[in-house]
């Protein structure tokens, strides 16, 4: 793959990763929970996007796309999911804790529920669905499948970078204002839940 097309794919996918949305309202919370949550939490984030981009690769998208009833299933549990995780996060926002010896034994729930958020979310599957295959090279001798998980790799890489910054500096800057992290973290949950019901009324409509 050559250096022009890497960098055509890079300069489209970034502009996924830097625009707000569920993946930082996550990166958000992990972070004002503590600092020691925020590489679990988007390690959880970057796994479910692998998810996505495996699937994708695998033809699994194409096979979805055959079938409406199965992308409905899908689109409503991620956007179920995204309202629970919204109104869990508004009722019990996050604010700024020091990270002792007690925070590592919740790593996995951040794993987990991050794999959740992004895994579960259609617009990801839907994004590398979309994109991937654009990008696909027919005159490589790369297979066409090898080439959807190294571009997929190269959007996973940006993301690292942008939600690992995202989610300190989330508590580096609200570190010593208690009630600014507070609305944020609510404006996550909210964030959250919006998203969600945008699916929804999508489905519907």
């Amino acid at each position: 793959m050559n250096a022009q097309q890497l960098a055509a794919f890079w300069t489209v996918s970034i502009l996924f990763v830097i625009t707000p949305g569920v993946d930082w309202a996550y990166a958000i919370a992990a972070g004002l929970k503590g600092r020691r949550h925020v590489a679990p939490a988007v390690a959880g984030l970057l796994l479910g996007h692998l998810l996505a981009v495996l699937l994708v690769a695998a033809g699994i998208g194409v096979l979805l796309a055959r079938y409406p009833l199965a992308q409905l299933a899908l689109t409503c549990l991620g956007a179920l999911y995204l309202l629970w995780i919204g109104i869990m996060t508004l009722r019990h926002p996050s604010v700024p804790k020091a990270d002792d010896g007690a925070t590592a034994q919740h790593s996995g729930h951040w794993l987990l529920n991050g794999i959740a958020v992004s895994g579960l979310n259609p617009k990801v599957f839907l994004l590398y669905l979309a994109l991937l295959p654009k990008f696909v090279d027919s005159a490589l001798a790369w297979p066409a499948a090898l080439q959807m998980v190294v571009l997929g790799m190269l959007s996973i890489g940006s993301a690292i970078v942008v939600y690992m910054l995202v989610g300190v500096g989330a508590q580096s800057l609200l570190s010593a204002r208690p009630q600014a992290a507070r609305r944020v973290s609510q404006c996550s949950g909210i964030a959250m839940m919006a998203i969600g019901t945008l699916l929804l009324i999508d489905l519907f409509l």
